[in-house]
């Protein structure tokens, strides 16, 4: 006499023996996921192998679940005559699940490569979202074959409706294909300090499918449709390297010793340089005259940073020393002057 013999022969029981014994496996699968093998991907180089194990310890253990339901209700007499119809909706079941997990699998694989490459610190979501919907698509096709549903009529009349939802979702569609037209000709990039037409300028937090968006330095969110953002002029203070010149402009009277206002200038700018936060230290500030103004002879002074961000507080630095420095030495910044004539008539 066996042990299968011994058990009760009541299909209820064999139901709860089937529901106990996989809730136990599942336990068992999910200690194992979240301890041991997470010791074992903790030693690797690459955090790859963590987030992967993170992302299917949850999904793998409702599939062992869900299989073991899938056993449990097929062996109910009560569901004998629904046999098919649970075959069916736990096959939809299964692939959407499998989907699910490999849909995350290579979002994260795609955003490790493309963080790898010096051209992409993040990677726009854009590019996942159509991973996932490529990947569902594929799962989709995979039960219409399992049901033997002919592809060809169900193209055609997606087509025609296709039409019709392009033509009422013009705005959305111009939007959708704006932001892959952004992604591939990367004019921007997620990261990125830029500016636009009206004086717009913040950090790109993310490409969408609709819009972009992007955090300004009050730490605000602007979101922009992605087709406006295509057609406007953005300045990209990221590229070609983070580093950029920042121009103050300025000016000193008429009265002023030139070869004076140059060492003094240079020397107020190499301390700034040196000593303020997010200055390059190596970099040789210098200054151009550049024209006769109405009240002062006008020029630039040339300072380095290391971010575009980094350019407010050196400017604003710079500015406050080079005032002190210049009303300690004499110099006048003139304010606008006006002379009047007047002819006098015998």
């Amino acid at each position: 006499m066996n042990l299968i013999e011994l058990l009760p022969q009541n299909e209820y029981f064999i139901f709860l023996l089937i529901m106990i014994s996989t809730v136990l496996i599942a336990k068992l699968f999910f200690i194992l996921m979240t301890i041991h093998f997470k010791k074992i991907t903790e030693k690797t180089k690459t955090d790859i192998d963590n987030i992967i194990l993170k992302i299917i310890t949850k999904p793998l253990y409702f599939m062992i679940f869900f299989i073991g339901l899938y056993f449990g209700l097929k062996s109910l007499s009560v569901f004998s005559l629904y046999g098919s119809e649970i075959d069916k909706i736990f096959f939809v079941g299964g692939v959407f699940i499998i989907s699910f997990i490999i849909s995350k699998i290579l979002s994260v694989i795609i955003s490790a490569h493309l963080k790898v490459q010096k051209k992409f610190e993040k990677t726009p979501k854009l590019i996942t979202k159509i991973t996932s919907i490529v990947v569902y698509l594929i799962a989709i096709l995979i039960i219409l074959d399992h049901f033997n549903i002919e592809i060809s009529p169900l193209v055609a009349g997606l087509g025609i409706g296709g039409l019709a939802i392009g033509l009422a979702l013009q705005s959305t569609l111009s939007n959708f294909f704006a932001g892959i037209h952004i992604i591939t000709d990367k004019p921007i990039k997620v990261g990125d300090f830029i500016e636009l037409e009206g004086g717009l300028s913040g950090y790109v937090e993310d490409i969408g499918w609709r819009s972009t968006r992007i955090r300004t330095l009050p730490n605000t969110l602007v979101i922009i449709p992605n087709s406006k953002l295509a057609e406007s002029v953005i300045t990209n203070n990221s590229l070609p390297a983070l580093e950029m010149s920042v121009v103050v402009q300025c000016g000193v009277s008429y009265e002023s010793d030139l070869e004076k206002v140059e060492k003094v200038t240079i020397d107020v700018a190499k301390k700034i340089q040196k000593t303020v936060p997010g200055a390059i230290k190596t970099f040789e500030p210098f200054i151009r005259y550049h024209s006769f103004g109405d009240s002062n002879i006008n020029f630039s002074v040339i300072l380095r940073v290391e971010k575009p961000v980094a350019g407010y507080v050196v400017k604003h630095e710079f500015i406050k020393a080079l005032k002190k420095r210049y009303d300690k030495e004499g110099i006048e910044i003139s304010w606008p002057v006006r002379k009047i004539y007047y002819e006098k008539k015998h």
